[in-house]
């Protein structure tokens, strides 16, 4: 199954150019295409923490998926990459639904996501927020 949406994904304390432990929030929404056509839309929230920073990421997010057939699916990422070029994070999770509908299945998580200030990295409060468009792939 193949969603594409956006995401908008809040860092506390912000995100600097040296790693440090972070809480992690946020929420997407994301349409559909899928084997089962009942399955159309689904949104997410999101959750977690570990050590983040601008260019790197070793923590653990739970996003929350209800979909619109009011099944609900429970995906834990445990690494993912960023990278940071140009105020644009480029971003991959990759995942395991652990609940829920699609139970076992891994997903991946690629998304570009938009930092409106490329020098927020090195200003004392960090990229505190990215938003941008975002795709799960559930095989």
């Amino acid at each position: 199954m193949s969603c594409t949406g956006s995401n908008t994904i809040s860092f506390s304390p912000g995100l600097s150019l040296t790693a440090q432990h972070t809480r992690i929030g946020g929420s997407g929404s994301y349409s559909c295409l899928s084997t089962d056509p009942a399955v159309k839309w689904g949104r997410s929230s999101i959750s977690g923490g570990g050590r983040n920073g601008c260019f790197f990421s070793d923590a653990t997010t739970v996003e929350r998926i209800t979909w619109n057939t009011g099944e609900k699916t429970k995906v834990v990422y445990h690494l993912g990459t960023v990278q940071q070029v140009a105020g644009q994070a480029v971003v991959l999770v990759v995942g395991r639904v652990v609940e829920g509908r699609f139970k076992g299945r891994t997903v991946t998580s690629p998304g570009l996501q938009t930092v409106l200030n490329p020098l927020e990295c090195a200003s004392k409060g960090g990229v505190e927020r990215i938003t941008g468009p975002s795709t799960l792939l559930i095989v």
